[in-house]
């Protein structure tokens, strides 16, 4: 098809053709006529021409305008003339246009770049985790919050789901075959259950999630508009610390309360009772014997009383750690001699499986120690409950304690090993719940007093069911 250009000029010359062939009538009769009319055709032929060249010329700008920005090329401007003169008029105008839109893109896009690299930026030091997807459901963008939250190798370009199906560990696996896929493959079966709970959040919600280890989180999946359509992201903070600080604070004050109130009716109470014992003369032998059985019986169950709520407010009112290089390992020698004799009496054998050199540690030996005999005592009334639940002859506690390097340094791993089972099917997310206990008559108060003294250690610890009829409470102690 012909361009506008050629048709203009073809027209031109057709018109041009016509108007010389009338001329021609007068080449005879008048022949100074016909050369002057000649002339004027030619004349008309080559403005024409100019004009035609003049009045497309705003197309040729439009074209490299065109092709300006089919390139991105926002930082080039057009020119009238050579040289860098302006032409005025109504192409000066359209290229003046031209070139402050060219200008406006140019400043746009900077402006883009920088908050891109802002962006950028903050996703990649933000403690939260952000996972992007595209129109398709694929993963576009993770930071690296995300990705050591969820440990997934090689995650762009597809959907969560795929971790949840074996899918993409198999290829990852296949493809590398290295030490860090097995570390990745570790985190990964770590946080499956987030992922399960990740992956099932719908569009819009906000909830509270939990993994494995126990640690709890606050997931919400949200969506934005990317050139028209809809794209979801995820947004996951970790809220462990602060959800622990705020049940630390409530079962604080409650327990200040219900310690108030508790010990002043046990002293009003214990008052009392002493008063009454004072007319047991005064009753008859046989009402005095029952008389006097009564109130030891409430008095002793006053003291009981006042010693379970002092065992409570000793978890509130535990003084600040007094850190002094210490060996955990004397620490539990003292404690598995202290037990050793209970133990073999019930059947339950108490040892050491592992027992490397570490050396000596900051920490309250007197704080850590009353910790450690709580998890040792708790392992043996679970592991005795479990074999008289099952009719079992025998069970274990084993310790070990294993030298590592963590974060902070040289430190340990200490690992209270029971074959008692009593968390096979309790959720992650209720342990070291306060008054939350898996004894019977228990109270909840040994896991507590525990994991506050760890805490304030400032130790990372785990309790779990191992999967294969152990619990394991695992103990890194090294400052995270």
């Amino acid at each position: 098809m012909l361009s506008l250009r050629r048709r203009l000029q073809l027209y031109l010359a057709a018109l041009h053709a016509l108007l010389l062939a009338a001329v021609l009538l007068h080449y005879r009769s008048q022949p100074l006529l016909f050369i002057g009319l000649e002339a004027l055709l030619l004349a008309s032929w080559l403005l024409g021409l100019r004009l035609i060249r003049q009045a497309l010329e705003p197309l040729d700008y439009t074209q490299r305008f065109q092709g300006l920005l089919q390139d991105q090329d926002y930082a080039a401007r057009l020119r009238t003339q050579p040289g860098g003169r302006e032409e005025k008029g109504e192409l000066g105008e359209l290229v003046g246009l031209f070139n402050s839109m060219l200008d406006a893109l140019y400043q746009e896009r900077l402006r883009l770049g920088e908050q891109r690299g802002f962006l950028d930026r903050l996703l990649e030091a933000t403690p939260s985790a952000v996972v992007v997807f595209d129109f398709d459901g694929h993963i576009s963008l993770i930071n690296p919050s995300a990705g050591a939250l969820l440990g997934l190798d090689a995650p762009l370009g597809k959907p969560l789901r795929a971790w949840l199906d074996g899918g993409a560990d198999a290829t990852s696996a296949a493809a590398t075959g290295s030490a860090a896929v097995a570390a990745t493959s570790a985190a990964r079966a770590r946080a499956r259950s987030l992922l399960e709970q990740l992956d099932a959040l719908p569009l819009g919600a906000s909830r509270l999630l939990s993994d494995a280890d126990g640690r709890r989180y606050r997931g919400q999946r949200g969506h934005f508009h990317d050139r028209g359509f809809a794209r979801q992201f995820l947004l996951i903070d970790e809220l462990t610390a602060e959800l622990a600080d705020s049940e630390h604070a409530t079962y604080d004050k409650m327990i200040r309360v219900l310690g108030h109130e508790v010990n002043n009716t046990v002293a009003a109470t214990g008052s009392v009772l002493e008063s009454l014992l004072y007319y047991r003369s005064q009753l008859a032998e046989r009402d005095a014997d029952d008389f006097s059985t009564a109130i030891v019986a409430v008095k002793r169950r006053n003291v009981r009383l006042g010693e379970f709520i002092e065992r409570f407010t000793r978890v509130v009112k535990m003084p600040a750690p007094e850190l002094r290089p210490a060996a955990i390992g004397a620490i539990l020698d003292d404690i598995v001699s202290l037990y050793r004799e209970p133990c073999r009496s019930r059947g339950i054998e108490l040892a050491w499986i592992r027992r490397d050199q570490v050396p000596a540690l900051p920490m309250d030996s007197q704080l850590m120690e009353q910790a450690l005999l709580n998890l040792v005592k708790n392992a043996m009334e679970a592991v005795a409950a479990a074999m008289q639940e099952h009719g079992l002859p025998d069970g274990h506690v084993h310790l070990s304690l294993a030298a590592e390097d963590g974060r902070g340094g040289a430190g340990a791993r200490l690992s209270i090993i029971d074959s008692g089972d009593r968390l096979g099917g309790v959720p992650a997310s209720q342990l070291f719940t306060p008054f939350f206990t898996t004894k019977k008559g228990g109270q909840g108060i040994g896991l507590l007093f525990a994991r506050e003294v760890l805490n304030r250690h400032g130790y990372a610890h785990k309790l779990a069911a191992t999967g294969q009829g152990e619990t394991s409470f695992d103990i890194w102690l090294t400052p995270s």
